[in-house]
């Protein structure tokens, strides 16, 4: 008997010592106190608009937390029901429920699994190594321990809402957060009984009870969670019956990065936070990580601004691309530039699938002409057809582009960031900085502006509208011959002043001012206003033969209306962890350019353009009557169209162009930007301004403030009487004579 019992004691002991090496970490890994209170789940980061709404997520395992108090009560009885009744009983072990699960396989019948919720929870923040049987029952008891101490540093109420965060389900849905908006499309506080019990169902086996793949399981699945319910009655007979009877409707929504709004700005944001994350640490000092760290990124992106850009340049693309298709119905643009063709053609994705399947150019170029089952880009959605590869490349080639881009001229926040027509089917951004195109007379007002400030020229200086030379002996144009631009309607004839000359984008006096400064003066000021590319020192210049990005052209107005000053334009106010703690914040720098009776001198000028000029279908067929200013523009054979405009609350632009410059409209009625690109803008100011009820900050009663001390007279009613050709509200705006340094 004494023998027994020192067995006894030397047993118990021993496994006392067992279970203190086990707990202390000396037999295997076991989380630290920090690692508890911060476990190290891999979470999704979060792109938070400015007005609240979660816009999109960068991860590797789409997850959230949620808080208890976003949880529904029935949720938590559904979860309680199926998984463990005791969870308010039990110190994260519960000895009764591992009885009867002993007792069920020794008996041969199923009576319940003996694991807790907090058990489930220390599995799913420390996961099981793949390893022999034997370590599984080490394994097993390090997550009893790992319960023990979870339960001494959280409340019950966290753990159910640790745990409901992190378990999986399928689709690429992490946490009950996910999985809510993923199957029901809606957030986890709105589910209703029998959808909460779908989801709690599918924690048995995510993919068998996936209600997408296998609908039968699931329901079958749901119901048993909803008998557990009235079993350990939650919900009464009546309840349970009628929800028995109910079927599964699902809003499938799955998240992708091709989805949701502003996808162009959450790729340019997903590639700006990698080059952050490399630049910035952890207090561990490893770097942080977009996919895993779950940081909250606050940016400057209004939802409803980008929501209403999004539909109104739906809304005109899909009536002007009806009229493109017309217009090229049969022709072939790239008879005349077979070296793009050749370009295009080699680096579409099937041609290089081919190549790199070790196909011949012969044998490519007759699966390319074959036709194949495959789905197509349209405004109307996509659509299913037979269609050769080759014939895609030409068909999606034709689509109209557009970027679209807005600020406040007075933060610098980004509010609207549209790159293209689909981020799915064309992934180039046209908003990028990097992105550039030829900008067109949207580059006129510079020139003035640089004449008004260095030259003392007033909006009501005359200036004869006559061919202007450049020479090429003159050392500050660097011709290699003369060049003598030309008006795009070749009328010319009587004075013009400044004002009106803008009004209506005259070539002509943009020469004559470009004669009279010189392009050095010109490139100095728009490089303080933001731009970043390289502008050349030419007379050309004046004309808008300058190429560079949406961003960059948007960026340089806000001198204009923010009283001479340029913001930078900026896109994240700030970052923070996934515990709340600020990160970094961000302010757009700043920098003084002009004088602020020079920057509303050329406010006014803006002016005139939408209430006398090329604009002025802003007021007449769009029914936009505040106080906007804005400028046209269309570079050589409307290969791009253009429009930048400002109210006092919003300054933003449009482009609208295809992808190869040399596919274009031939006429200038469709062509130009007032055409392609104005009424985009236009769309998008009218659905903002009648929406007053979620937009109050913008109001079409608002006016740019006169500086108090400005004397420059804007009235040139007296000096615009001189007879001149009538000029028509389609504008000259296009470039035209031959570039003498090409």
């Amino acid at each position: 008997m004494i023998r027994f019992w020192k067995y006894f004691l030397a047993g118990f002991l021993g496994f006392i010592l067992f279970i203190f090496l086990l707990s202390s970490g000396y037999l295997g890994f076991m989380p630290s106190v920090e690692e508890l209170q911060n476990p190290n789940s891999a979470l999704a980061t979060e792109v938070i608009s400015s007005d609240g709404k979660v816009i999109g997520k960068y991860y590797s395992q789409n997850r959230s937390l949620v808080t208890f108090e976003q949880l529904p009560v029935f949720l938590q009885q559904a979860l309680m029901a199926t998984e463990d009744i005791r969870f308010y009983n039990h110190t994260g072990v519960d000895l009764k429920a591992i009885a009867r699960a002993v007792s069920g396989v020794l008996t041969f019948s199923s009576k319940g699994g003996g694991s807790t919720i907090t058990q489930q929870l220390a599995k799913n923040l420390f996961p099981r190594e793949k390893t022999n049987k034997l370590y599984l029952v080490i394994r097993k008891l390090k997550e009893w321990i790992i319960a023990l101490k979870l339960e001494r540093t959280y409340t019950k109420e966290e753990i159910m809402a640790l745990y409901l965060g992190t378990v999986e389900f399928s689709d690429n849905a992490f946490g009950i957060m996910n999985a809510s908006k993923t199957y029901f499309n809606k957030p986890v506080d709105s589910l209703k009984v029998e959808e909460a019990a779908v989801l709690v169902g599918m924690l048995k086996a995510p993919y068998s009870y996936n209600p997408r793949v296998h609908p039968e399981a699931s329901k079958n699945r749901r119901n048993v969670v909803i008998d557990q319910m009235y079993h350990y009655k939650f919900i009464n007979e009546e309840q349970r019956d009628s929800l028995f009877a109910l079927p599964i409707k699902l809003d499938f929504n799955p998240e992708t990065h091709e989805d949701g709004i502003a996808p162009y700005f959450r790729e340019y944001l997903r590639a700006w936070m990698k080059d952050w994350c490399k630049k910035n640490t952890k207090p561990n000092g490893d770097n942080y990580d977009i996919y895993h760290d779950g940081l909250k990124i606050y940016t400057t992106i209004d939802s409803r601004l980008q929501r209403y850009a999004e539909q109104a340049q739906h809304e005109h693309l899909a009536e002007w691309q009806k009229i493109f298709f017309k217009f090229k119905e049969g022709s072939n643009p790239w008879k005349e530039f077979p070296a793009e063709w050749e370009r295009t053609y080699t680096q579409s994705s099937r041609y290089k699938e081919y190549k790199a399947a070790g196909k011949s150019r012969a044998e490519i170029d007759t699966l390319m002409n074959r036709k194949i089952q495959m789905r197509i880009y349209s405004h109307e959605g996509e659509k299913d057809t037979l269609m050769s590869p080759k014939d895609s490349i030409i068909y999606h080639r034709l689509f109209l582009q557009n970027g679209f881009f807005a600020v406040n001229p007075y933060t610098g926040h980004v509010k609207v960031w549209v790159g293209g027509i689909s981020y799915k089917y064309f992934q180039y951004d046209h908003v990028n900085v990097n992105t550039k195109r030829q900008v067109g007379s949207t580059f006129k007002p510079f020139i003035y502006c640089v004449a008004i400030r260095d030259k003392g020229y007033s909006p009501c200086f005359q200036v004869p509208n006559q061919p202007v030379t450049f020479e090429k002996g003159d050392p500050r144009f660097n011709l290699i011959s003369d060049w003598t631009p030309k008006n795009s309607d070749g009328k010319y004839g009587g004075m013009l002043t400044l004002k009106k000359a803008l009004a209506n984008s005259i070539n002509s006096v943009t020469a004559f001012l470009m004669h009279e400064i010189s392009p050095g003066q010109v490139i100095s000021m728009v490089k303080g206003m933001g731009f970043v590319g390289e502008i050349p020192a030419q007379p050309s210049i004046c004309l808008g033969a300058v190429d560079a990005s949406l961003f960059e052209i948007v960026g340089a107005y806000t001198t204009f209306v923010n009283g001479g000053t340029h913001i930078n334009p900026i896109f994240v106010t700030r970052i923070e962890d996934r515990s709340g703690n600020v990160l970094q914040d961000f302010v757009a720098p700043q920098n003084e350019v002009l004088s602020e009776d020079i920057a509303y001198t050329m406010v006014e000028l803006l002016r005139g353009v939408v209430r006398s000029g090329t604009g002025m279908r802003l007021r007449f067929k769009y029914g936009l009557i505040g106080d906007i200013l804005g400028k046209t523009g269309t570079t050589q054979n409307n290969s791009d169209g253009w429009f930048v405009g400002a109210t006092p609350d919003l300054l933003a632009g449009s482009w609208v162009g295809c992808e190869d410059r040399f596919i274009r409209f031939r006429s200038m009625n469709y062509g130009q930007g007032a055409s392609t690109a104005l009424p985009i803008w236009a769309k998008f100011f009218q659905k903002v301004y009648s929406d007053s009820l979620n937009l109050k900050d913008y109001s079409l009663s608002t006016q740019f403030n006169k500086p108090k001390n400005s004397n420059t007279e804007f009235d040139c009613g007296a000096f615009e009487n001189t007879k001149t050709d009538k000029v028509k509200d389609f504008g000259s705006e296009g470039e035209s004579g031959e570039n003498p340094y090409d």
